[in-house]
């Protein structure tokens, strides 16, 4: 049975959520894994310092149009101040919630006193949590990892902090701020996040098949799962996911057919989004994922990623598939 994922006043369509990928939630990821069915899909993270949002990037992570409701936007940088004016002008912008970032270990964020490298600094955590919430009437969210390293696994402690100053939802990577994407997720420590705290604790970290998806929810007792690296290249793993849990048998996989539109698709919106320049640039590793687990040999994919005009790219993908059907199986 699904457990009911609720973040404040929402409840969610199911407790699936695609996590915040910086240069991956893109407007036409956080669509096309809705369609998909993922039950809430989290923006790329925003950088607090709105003197910034003039540039190109961010102004493609500020746009929203056309997204089903809630939008959850997520904000990162290490000042109280410039964050809680960040959740408050991303409220007036349209976001319905707003998600604090504590979870990216990249050094170009930690080395600036933000994501993961906050965790080991508790009293100013305490300051932002307190004032980002205040600051805004939307609920706010927490994204964090399980501790700074693994001798100070602080999670717990952050989460009861987290409650008391009035945030409506936790998630937790499993791994620490040093472990970076290395090594294997551990959940004991989102378990003991899950019994400390009365909200929502989603969790996050190699959720990359049905049955592991199972398996985290049994052993954490968490209300719902953050699914990011396991979507790259495959966002129908949400409705994968969603009938194993609720039936206990596995959807087959995509016919190739519908694999190819799925690919089309997202070509076709991120040239649109980004205009061509961009675009083309951005599809390479969105393809480059689509065909990992058939591209062995790569050769493809290094064809695909010389290629700078989008019909050019649309044109080649219906060329790579229309190969597989003269013999080669698709392995989705």
């Amino acid at each position: 049975m699904l457990p009911t994922a609720k973040i404040g006043p929402y409840t969610l369509p199911n407790p699936l959520i695609v996590a915040p990928m910086a240069g991956v939630t893109d407007r036409p990821f956080r669509l096309l894994c809705r369609r998909m069915g993922a039950g809430l899909a989290v923006s790329e993270m925003v950088i607090a310092d709105s003197k910034l949002w003039h540039t190109r990037k961010s102004r493609t992570r500020l746009n929203h149009e056309g997204e089903p409701e809630p939008r959850s936007v997520q904000i990162a940088g290490g000042d109280p101040e410039m964050l809680a004016d960040a959740a408050r002008q991303n409220a007036e912008f349209g976001a319905q919630i707003i998600d604090i970032n504590m979870g990216c270990p990249a050094k170009k964020v930690c080395n600036k006193a933000a994501g993961s490298a906050l965790m080991k600094d508790e009293k100013l955590v305490r300051e932002i949590l307190e004032a980002v919430v205040k600051a805004v009437d939307v609920p706010v969210t927490l994204k964090m990892r399980t501790g700074w390293d693994r001798d100070n696994r602080n999670a717990p402690v952050i989460a009861r902090m987290a409650e008391d100053a009035g945030i409506q939802a936790l998630a937790v990577h499993g791994r620490t701020r040093a472990d970076k994407y290395n090594g294997d997720a551990e959940y004991d420590t989102i378990a003991e996040v899950k019994a400390s705290v009365g909200i929502p604790v989603f969790a996050n970290g190699d959720i990359t098949t049905p049955e592991k998806a199972r398996q985290v929810l049994s052993h954490t007792g968490a209300d719902g799962l953050l699914i990011g690296r396991g979507a790259q290249g495959r966002p129908w793993i949400f409705r994968e996911i969603l009938h194993y849990l609720e039936t206990g048998e596995h959807l087959p996989q995509p016919p190739m057919d519908e694999v190819e539109r799925i690919l089309a698709g997202h070509l076709e919106e991120l040239h649109r989004f980004y205009g061509e320049l961009m675009g083309v640039r951005i599809a390479r590793k969105h393809v480059g994922w689509y065909l990992q687990s058939h591209d062995d040999s790569k050769q493809f994919r290094q064809r695909f990623n010389a290629i700078d005009d989008a019909l050019e790219q649309k044109d080649s993908i219906a060329q790579y598939f229309a190969g597989l059907r003269n013999g080669e199986v698709f392995a989705a």
